[in-house]
């Protein structure tokens, strides 16, 4: 949809006229307000969220009636259930993968040898539970997606279940205005300190007695934050001026961000928290639990988000130096819900349960240590049980009856069930039972009944709208309709804008009002996404009405509407193919099989149809004359040449990619990753001199085309920066990524100016790029007239097209109106030298006057984009400009440039650019998933951070993200006539 968006807008830019200006720019931004209003109904049915209740659990109301479990009654001070701990020592690692706190097996004769950087480093868990089984016991938590950090704190406070919306909340968090740990441990006087990762600060503000924030969002610095924590955490822990220690290391995240977890990098961060760990059991008291935790893990390539096996299986420890367990662990580590972890920390530290917890306590904590009787081992698990499903069930009946999310039978069936089970539990505190069978059974009823509720919960937050993205999608397409009609009714003489724009609006309005009145008066809740869309579905009935009425009449219409050729089925084809998933999932390897095929057909069509055309299509031997040569037509060799050429080319750029997620067998490119994640010295050298050389060969190849269609013979400032703006870009380039791969070699006395350079080199290059494209505007197209036999002196003397046509004449091509402003500058030398002899004149760069504009813009952006990724990413750039001279030249072999009349865009052109902005998206790294995104890219001139501000990280990721689709999009307006004229 956005190819053919981009394609008319530059129709309806280039034959709108001086005094339809406005209305054409009024109409563009009715266009857009269409498709976001598609965009956002068809995204509030995909990503949905969940009501957030702000009730909150307290000593002084019980969860549910009946009376407390033994041990609470006529207690001072006793909550739901009498504390077993008064101190907590919470320990996050960030991105702490359940194998890396697996020890290293020993090697078994007879198989491979296995040899991982992570495995083993984390010795002193596993020394604990061999030494005291009893004290600790290790968990494999099983997270639940998105694995952001930020859901998974909230996550790990609240014990509910955020959806997949949050996750854009990863980077500019809000307070949490649900009931959760911190919340409740404040209210009960608790004293929490807090260092490391200063997300917390926003998510709790005001929480902690005292606190040390680290900037947690520059993912290349492996060490600020682990060596601030390090500097207050045992001073602090000696003090025992806290209750609730929290410390926060996200080292081990940021090295798989940088590294991968497979690095020797991730060795040395375990083991430096391995040290940690063993100091902080060290010091721990009797009535102190220590809790060791991942938040999320990470995938083999080092990032998360999304629900991979490797991103949703995390660590969790604990340590207590009084007994926990009645028996010794597992061979294989129990898996628990990770919300689990906030009901356990909340009964044993005698707090309520948060409120809208859905996690299912860790019964084994609650049955004493290893010394406690078999039954009154399980009668505190069932009274554990019991408090945590009367708490879910509260929250169940809360949140139904402030909303329809649940549904109502399987709410029902789980009612029921508590209710037997709560009937059981009273009919237990009344005559308590002999035999331990039948407490087994009721913590089964129990355990059912809370399992169940999460299950139903994430069934029902993980449902999408089906309505509101059918309604979406159909929106769009209504609004692609829409703008392949304007695009073709721009051409027709005398059509004026102001008609089709005037009613539309008035038509929306109206129904936007009626919409409103009409939620107002039923006090309904105005939805503003429901609203714009409703608007933008009433902005289009004229227009789709009248559509209708000429189709059923006399046709009108039915001309305006290109013709199916293969290659427009082709472009619907694949738009069709992504309502399947699984397409989506193949979309990696279907774009470049979808280009090798579209380009066989270019070059067989051209051959068959005999379309192929001279390498000069005009020569001009006079000013002001032109005649058309005639020499034989091309062979079919000259397009399969460039076929076999572009086809190479893809080829090549399919060695770069990303394995997703869905496929395990696939191995992902290792040359996607950064150069300082390398170990050799040697190859490290080696591959940044093809970087450089591939920098510089993309410099070469552009200089060279300039050159051969004479775009740098003038004298002008865009063309004079083409000639030293862009190797200083190239220079600045090369300099920054010796920089970045070499920054943790640096001796400490130069990392200050190594970290100086690293800011300041990027964006000296994103300040030419932009001065460049700044000249380019100022001087889009210039023309360079030599006069004269004997003249020596060449220069530009017009600008032709600064402005939009003033005439119909105007509309036909750019090209003749350069003649005509020849003329007339001309005319009056020629008549004063007629009597001298005559008078000749040379013009260049007629024949690219579209294209070496697009061709320069390009590469000024291209350069920016680059710095955005990493080092090797350059070869794929080579092969993307590459391939677009290629696919033009192959394009232009059989485009005519002598039709009367304003060019016409190519379904070839907007199919093949569409197939290698997707083809390039997966080529630089890049998949359709959250953990995919390349957050580093955040940080590329700014390694510091940004402080408080959220947007310019977020353009630095979205222009990583969209890279590909940037630069075909901005060479989208001049793509028709730079087939027609580079030949």
């Amino acid at each position: 949809m956005s190819n053919l968006f981009f394609c008319t807008t530059a129709k309806i830019f280039l034959f709108s006229t001086r005094m339809q200006k406005v209305p054409v720019l009024l109409f563009l931004a009715w266009v857009c307000f269409l498709f976001y209003a598609g965009i956002a109904l068809f995204t509030s049915g995909f990503l949905l969220t969940r009501l957030e209740l702000t009730n909150q659990s307290s000593c002084q109301e019980p969860p549910g009636p009946g009376s407390l479990p033994w041990g609470s009654q006529g207690k001072p001070g006793a909550c739901w259930m009498p504390s077993r701990f008064s101190r907590l020592v919470l320990v996050l690692i960030d991105a702490l993968r359940f194998d890396f706190a697996q020890p290293q097996r020993s090697h078994v004769p007879g198989e491979p040898l296995v040899s991982v950087p992570f495995l083993g480093k984390l010795g002193s868990l596993q020394r604990i539970l061999e030494i005291q089984p009893h004290h600790a016991r290790l968990y494999r938590s099983q997270v639940d997606p998105p694995t952001t950090t930020m859901q998974r704190l909230k996550a790990l406070t609240t014990g509910s279940l955020p959806t997949f919306i949050d996750a854009g909340s990863n980077f500019a968090s809000h307070a949490i205005v649900e009931d959760n740990l911190i919340k409740q441990l404040t209210s009960a006087g608790r004293r929490i300190v807090f260092m490391g990762d200063d997300t917390w600060k926003d998510l709790f503000p005001g929480a902690f007695s005292q606190a040390f924030f680290f900037s947690s969002f520059n993912v290349r610095d492996l060490h600020t934050v682990d060596n601030g924590i390090l500097e207050h955490l045992y001073p602090t822990m000696d003090s025992g001026a806290w209750d609730v220690l929290i410390a926060h290391f996200l080292g081990v995240d940021h090295c798989g961000h940088k590294h991968g977890p497979h690095h020797p990098e991730m060795a040395k961060k375990l083991s430096q928290m391995d040290q940690v760990i063993q100091g902080l059991m060290e010091r721990l008291e009797n009535d102190t639990l220590l809790v060791v935790a991942g938040d999320h893990g990470m995938t083999v390539n080092g990032d998360h988000g999304g629900d991979s096996e490797l991103e949703v299986s995390a660590a969790l420890f604990l340590y207590s130096r009084t007994a926990l367990f009645p028996s010794a662990p597992p061979e294989e580590p129990e898996v628990i819900p990770q919300v689990s972890l906030v009901p356990t920390l909340a009964l044993l530290l005698g707090l309520p349960i948060p409120f809208g917890n859905i996690g299912e306590v860790m019964a084994e904590l609650f049955s004493g240590g290893s010394d406690s009787h078999p039954q009154a081992s399980a009668l505190a698990q069932v009274s554990a049980l019991h408090i945590n499903a009367q708490q879910v069930s509260r929250f169940l009946h809360t949140y139904s009856a402030a909303t329809q999310d649940l549904q109502v039978k399987e709410l029902h069936q789980l009612q029921k069930l508590f209710s037997k089970a709560s009937a059981s539990y009273q009919q237990l505190l009344q005559q308590p039972p002999e035999d331990e069978a039948s407490l087994k059974t009721l913590i089964a009823e129990l355990q059912q009944f809370l399992r169940g509720a999460r299950a139903l919960c994430i069934e029902s937050w993980a449902r999408f709208s089906l309505v509101r993205m059918a309604g979406g999608a159909a929106l769009l397409a209504a609004a692609c309709f829409l703008c392949l009609l304007a695009s073709q009714l721009a051409a027709s003489p005398g059509f004026l804008f102001r008609p089709l724009l005037l009613i539309p609006v008035a038509w929306g309005l109206t129904w936007a009002i009626l919409y409103a009145g009409l939620l107002v008066t039923t006090g309904s809740k105005v939805d503003s996404v429901v609203l714009g869309a409703v608007a933008a579905a009433g902005s289009l009935l004229p227009f789709l009405w009248k559509v209708w009425v000429s189709w059923g009449s006399n046709r009108p219409l039915v001309p305006l509407l290109p013709v199916p050729t293969p290659v427009l089925l082709l472009l619907l084809l694949r738009l069709a193919t992504f309502f399947s998933d699984s397409f989506v999932v193949a979309e990696a390897r279907a774009a470049p099989f979808l280009l090798g095929s579209l380009t066989l057909f270019l070059v067989a069509h051209l051959h068959w149809e005999g379309q192929l055309l001279p390498p000069k299509l005009l020569t001009f031997s006079r000013l002001g004359s032109s005649a058309p040569t005639g020499p034989p037509r091309h062979s079919g060799t000259y397009a399969l040449r460039l076929g076999i050429g572009l086809l190479l080319c893809t080829r090549l750029a399919g060695l770069f990619h990303r394995c997703p997620e869905e496929t395990p067998a696939c191995h992902s490119s290792p040359w996607l990753s950064p150069l300082a994640s390398m170990v050799g010295g040697r190859a490290k050298n080696l591959w940044y001199g093809a970087c450089v050389g591939a920098l510089v060969a993309l410099l070469v190849v552009v200089r060279l085309w300039l050159r051969r269609y004479g775009n740098l013979k003038s004298p002008e400032p865009p063309v004079l920066f083409v000639r030293w703006g862009l190797p200083l870009m190239a220079l600045g380039t090369a300099a920054f990524w010796a920089l970045a791969s070499g920054a943790d070699e640096a001796p400490p006395r130069l990392r200050a100016l190594v970290a100086g350079a690293s800011a300041v080199l990027p964006r000296a290059v994103v300040g030419l790029a932009a001065s460049g494209l700044m000249l380019l505007l100022w001087r889009p197209v210039t023309v360079l007239v030599k006069a004269g036999a004997g003249a020596s002196r060449t220069r530009t003397i017009l600008t032709p097209f600064s402005g939009p046509p003033t005439s119909q004449a105007d509309l036909d091509y750019v090209v003749p109106q350069i003649y005509r402003h020849m003329q007339e500058e001309f005319q009056g030398r020629l008549e004063r030298t007629r009597a001298q002899g005559p008078v000749t004149v040379a013009a260049y760069q007629l024949g690219s006057v579209y294209s070496a504009a697009m061709v320069t813009a390009l590469i000024l952006l291209a350069f920016p984009l680059l710095l955005l990724h990493v080092e090797r990413v350059s070869l794929v750039f080579l092969l993307l400009f590459l391939q677009s001279f290629l696919l033009l030249h192959l394009l232009a072999a059989g485009t005519s440039v002598t039709t009367t009349g304003p060019f016409t865009v190519l379904w070839q052109a907007v199919s093949a650019w569409a197939l290698l902005a997707t083809q390039t998206f997966y080529s630089t790294g890049h998949q359709p998933v959250f953990s995919a995104i390349h957050w580093h890219a955040a940080f590329v001139g700014f390694p510091e951070g940004h402080g408080s501000s959220t947007w310019v990280p977020a353009l630095l990721v979205g222009a990583n993200t969209f890279a590909s689709h940037i630069l075909f999009a901005g060479s989208r307006l001049p793509t028709a006539p730079a087939l027609a004229l580079p030949v």
